[in-house]
């Protein structure tokens, strides 16, 4: 008998999600003749039973597009599901488990980052048949050399510094660029290099006002008019906080501005400050990250025919490999501070607020 497989996106969307999707169905109905469904809005769908059959008809088209053909939700943890009378959360995995084994699924891809990933390491505790594919803008995951998704965000973020470099030396202005990418810095740092930024500040590296300050005079004595500083979301200053947007949520946000009023004070020069939000999400994905995600799902079905569970599929020195899911979600991959990435913007001159 045919094995039926479900596909779920869970977390936010990501540029590459539909190339995944595309890949793992047209390999499982082309070389394993699997019955492919789509779960929408992640784990909140087979909750609710929100499931719909993958053809390569309904797949059709969907390489270049960004978003997620699925839908996707960062709300619908089955382990701490919001109680519809709104007091609280309950755990609602055995429900999950339950409609999963009732809709006769025979195994789960699920595409997402770290919290989803970490949602779907769980249910495979439970005897849920998972495999992983690691999706996130922020390039966080443990185990694997790039997530898809990433680049195309570096790309977006680094065509943004490009067009503020004009502006910049056009009016003699400080200009800071604000990225995504949590607690990480790899976004503002691929980015910061590619784009030619003055000064870069991430959250492994704590910052001083008063050294951005400094940098900035330096450079004006060196002639230079203008500065460039993209600033991670996540970033902090020394013996500070995160900024928050909404500190309940924990949702980051905002302090370019902080960075911004920091700086101000100190030095009489316009400053402007640009959030780039949500664009980094959005668009069509460009050919590095069609092609990661393409080989993604493509091998996450080849695991899933081998009964491989348990896994994410994962780029290691140019090569696609399979790791545990928990592996990958055993905690953060951040910036190193020392790391050859960051020595070498040290050697470019762009500095990292921490006077170093």
């Amino acid at each position: 008998m045919n094995k039926r497989i479900g596909i779920l996106t869970g977390g936010g969307d990501c540029p590459g999600l539909n190339a995944v999707i595309r890949a793992a169905v047209k390999s499982a109905i082309l070389n394993y003749q699997f019955e492919v469904y789509g779960i929408q809005f992640g784990f909140d769908g087979l909750l609710h039973q929100k499931m719909v059959p993958l053809t390569l008809e309904s797949i059709r088209g969907i390489l270049p597009k960004g978003g997620t053909l699925l839908r996707t939700t960062n709300r619908g943890n089955p382990f701490k599901y919001p109680r519809d009378d709104g007091t609280g959360f309950e755990d609602r995995s055995a429900e999950f488990v339950e409609n999963f084994r009732n809709l006769g699924l025979d195994g789960l891809l699920v595409i997402g980052g770290d919290g989803t990933l970490k949602i779907a390491a769980a249910l495979g505790d439970m005897g849920v048949p998972v495999v992983g594919v690691p999706k996130t803008i922020d390039n966080d995951l443990l185990s694997t050399d790039f997530t898809f998704g990433f680049m195309t965000a570096v790309a977006t973020a680094t065509d943004a510094v490009d067009r503020l470099h004009t502006t910049a030396e056009s009016h003699n202005r400080v200009m800071i660029l604000e990225v995504m990418g949590r607690n990480s810095g790899w976004i503002a740092l691929y980015a910061g290099i590619a784009g030619g930024a003055d000064i870069i500040l991430i959250p492994e590296i704590d910052y001083d006002p008063a050294e951005i300050v400094k940098t900035i005079e330096e450079r004006r004595m060196q002639g230079s008019e203008f500065d460039i500083i993209v600033v991670a979301e996540g970033a902090r200053r020394r013996g500070g906080e995160e900024v928050y947007v909404h500190k309940e949520s924990k949702r980051l946000g905002g302090v370019a501005y902080q960075v911004a009023a920091d700086i101000q004070q100190k030095i009489d020069l316009e400053i402007r400050v640009t959030v780039l939000g949500h664009v980094q999400r959005g668009g069509s994905p460009i050919a590095f990250d069609r092609l990661l995600a393409t080989r993604y799902g493509k091998a996450a079905m080849d695991l899933v025919a081998r009964g491989e569970y348990g896994c994410m599929t994962a780029l290691h020195s140019g090569e696609i490999v399979a790791v545990p899911i928990h592996s990958a979600v055993s905690g953060l991959k951040l910036v190193d501070p020392s790391g050859e990435l960051v020595r070498t913007a040290l050697g470019l001159g762009i500095a990292f607020g921490d006077g170093k």
